[in-house]
């Protein structure tokens, strides 16, 4: 199934960690994983990520193996 219904809600939800990379922006931080707009059911715990002080600007969460890249503001 690729997306939960939100209890008592029609909103559909995105399944947790079903894409491996996503691109963030500076608006995104604090990051953390799993981001909003997830079912968090059958995720993991919710952990904060320092992306903007990776020097190369990705981090990969340590529960479900996502990499997080940050996107500068002049590279959309």
């Amino acid at each position: 199934m690729a997306a939960a219904r939100a209890a008592g809600s029609d909103r559909m939800l995105e399944t947790p960690n079903r894409v491996r990379q996503k691109k963030i922006n500076a608006d995104s931080l604090p990051l953390h994983c799993p981001l909003p707009g997830a079912s968090l059911w059958d995720s993991h715990p919710r952990v904060f990520l320092p992306i903007e002080d990776a020097p190369d600007g990705r981090i990969r969460c340590p529960y479900c193996g996502t990499l997080y890249v940050l996107q500068s503001n002049a590279n959309p």
